[in-house]
């Protein structure tokens, strides 16, 4: 609020920390922040408390991993603590602009990339990796929707061989697809101008979505147009070399080291790594359901990546919002692991465990579901469909392999879907050849 002072945030120091560490970047033990000077309507104080000169954390960057499979060294400049301003609010029906003041003063955390990014798709591959760390690290919920992840885009085409050209920034683009069309078009924009004898101007763009174009909002000043000059309510930042140091020892394993770790030691695809890894909830839970069912990674994603994840989707849920935890998941698949469900059979338990709080066990009962693996009481299901069918037993064994499905859909019927699978199979094949 105008006239009040403003208190330093340690949650927010923490979490910058947090970060810099995160893109192996150097968290300064000293740095300042200051007032950036500038006119807007939802700026009713007339300055920004931000850092400038002295950043609290310097460098670092991310590896990024691009649609065609390759990789990207995303280097970065610096990473500030500053407040948030105020939201404009337009209005383009009735040709009006709101405030919206609820923000103001929201700490927040400004990462700035150098200008390595050469196409729409590369930055928003960057966007993406860096939404799954800071979620990841607890630094912000990512949610696109509210303003928490939001992005700058800072455009500027050149010809082959000439330096960058003059940069045009398109300001709080708030979603991946956006960002995307933002870029594409202020770079469509920019060719055209240029081709047709005009200049770019460095300035203040906002991107519509509903006509999905930019548009001028404002000139774009330069440093020294902010008059930045250091904050004198605030002292210097110092952050010890114990507390950094505290912070490393409490980090937890990256995303794309658990990725990594995935894939050797787990032996996952890489597809199914990285799906479990681009959001940690759910790469938390798939952590907890392998613990559950040890020496079964493979069943484990498949089932968390499809039912669970389905299921999440289809009732409009976060994975926060399971009504079935890990554990629970976990008692299932004992049950599809060790043959006495089929999963056919186990999508089936998991729909009912999913409505109910029942353990996998008390549904199997409840439900009759348990699948049969007694040698011999499918033997017995054999000889009797073996016996009814001895037209079919001629074709098959006349070389019409195609029939083994008949006399499996046979047994599954006479055993109401609960027959073991591979167990039926092979007992099939050992009759039809006697």
């Amino acid at each position: 609020m105008p006239g009040s002072l403003p208190v330093m945030n340690v949650g927010a120091v923490e979490m910058a920390i947090r970060f810099g560490l995160a893109v192996g970047a150097r968290v300064a033990e000293r740095s300042v922040f200051e007032r950036k000077n500038y006119f807007y309507p939802d700026l009713p104080k007339g300055y920004q408390i931000s850092q400038y000169e002295l950043p609290v954390v310097v460098g670092g960057g991310l590896k990024v991993r691009l649609d065609d499979g390759s990789e990207k060294f995303v280097q970065l400049t610096r990473a500030h603590l500053e407040e948030d301003a105020g939201k404009s609010v337009h209005d383009a029906f009735h040709a009006e602009t709101g405030i919206d003041l609820n923000r103001a003063g929201t700490p927040l955390l400004e990462i700035v990339s150098e200008p390595v990014l050469s196409s729409a798709a590369e930055a928003v591959a960057y966007l993406k990796t860096l939404h799954t760390l800071v979620r990841w690290l607890g630094v912000s919920d990512g949610n696109m929707q509210e303003g928490s992840f939001r992005c700058d885009a800072n455009v500027s085409v050149r010809r082959p061989g000439e330096a960058l050209g003059t940069r045009a920034e398109i300001k709080n683009v708030n979603s991946f697809r956006f960002v995307e069309k933002a870029i594409d078009y202020e770079v469509e924009r920019q060719i055209r101008l240029i081709e047709a004898g005009g200049t770019v101007v460095q300035e203040t763009r906002l991107f519509d979505a509903h006509k999905g174009e930019t548009r001028s909002m404002r000139g774009k000043e330069s440093a020294h147009d902010y008059r930045y000059f250091p904050d004198p309510d605030l002292p210097p930042l110092v952050i010890a070399a114990d507390d950094i140091e505290r912070a490393r020892l409490a980090m937890p394993e990256l995303p794309e080291a658990r990725r990594q770790r995935y894939i050797d030691s787990l032996g996952l695809t890489t597809y199914d790594a990285s799906l479990l890894t681009s959001d940690r909830v759910t790469c938390d839970y798939f952590e907890a359901l392998s613990s559950a069912i040890p020496g079964q990674p493979k069943l484990c994603a498949n089932w968390v990546l499809g039912e669970w994840l389905g299921a999440l989707n289809a009732a409009g849920q976060t994975p926060e919002q399971s009504p079935i935890g890990a554990e629970r998941l976990g008692g299932l698949l004992v049950r599809i692991g060790d043959g006495s469900l089929s999963s056919k059979m186990g999508k089936q338990v998991f729909e009912a465990m999913w409505l109910g709080d029942e353990t996998a066990d008390a549904v199997i009962e409840r439900l009759g579901l348990k699948q049969v693996s007694d040698s011999s009481a499918l033997a017995g299901v054999i000889d009797d469909i073996v016996a009814a069918n001895p037209k079919q037993v001629e074709q098959y064994r006349g070389g019409n392999d195609k029939l083994l499905q008949f006399f499996v859909g046979q047994a599954m019927k006479a055993t109401k879907g609960q027959a073991n699978p591979a167990q039926l199979n092979e007992l099939l094949r050992e009759k039809l050849k006697a």
